[in-house]
């Protein structure tokens, strides 16, 4: 049961959502985008999928090569073209399982689900694969893997819209499970990826 002092603030979600940004993350049960953020419930539109990953936009609309519906497109699409959500945050973690099996090619027959998902979702020829694992936080695979969902998100055409336009704004981010830190992606200088503070 609710607690009855947030009686009032229960009633006012009753009348709709207006959440101002979409927060794409993976669903290890580690990242919790409301602590992460502050966020109470109504300000964030979550999206949440194993490492993270978002799919290319499907060519002939919102299905899958199977021609099935594609919950992670229809749910970007939502919050872009109907909650007119102004920013999205692609958020990766450390110690992620799906980039770190990514990284050290680990077999991952025994789930045959998520070994499709991740060889669906990220290219032979990624540079995420070509990556070697420095430390078991995995780090530079993870930022290197969430710049690289940014990047796709670019190719959904409401996204691409909206960008152009000046009234979304995309953002990476990166979160270290062992210490809470959340940094941010900001170009350096040299073009090359940076995180720093927030």
């Amino acid at each position: 049961m609710a607690d009855p002092r947030n009686a009032a603030a229960f009633e006012a979600l009753g009348a709709g959502q207006s959440p101002e940004a979409l927060f794409v993350t993976c669903s290890d049960s580690r990242v919790v985008p409301a602590l992460i953020t502050g966020a109470r419930p109504g300000e964030l539109f979550e999206l949440r999928t194993a490492g993270n990953v978002v799919p290319p936009y499907p060519a002939e609309g919102t299905t899958d090569r199977a021609g099935r519906p594609m919950s992670e497109a229809a749910t970007i699409e939502y919050a872009v073209c109907v909650l007119g959500i102004r920013d999205i945050v692609v958020c990766g973690h450390s110690h992620c399982g799906a980039v770190g099996a990514l990284v050290r090619g680990e077999d991952l027959s025994a789930v045959p689900a998520v070994r499709d998902w991740l060889e669906h979702s990220v290219a032979p020829d990624d540079a995420l694969r070509s990556l070697t694992p420095t430390s078991p936080d995995v780090a530079e695979a993870v930022q290197t893997h969430v710049l690289a969902q940014v990047a796709r998100l670019r190719a959904y055409p409401c996204v691409r819209e909206r960008t152009a336009d000046g009234s979304l704004t995309l953002h990476a981010w990166y979160y270290e499970v062992h210490t809470g830190t959340v940094t941010a992606h900001r170009p350096s200088d040299g073009g090359l990826a940076a995180f720093g503070p927030l």
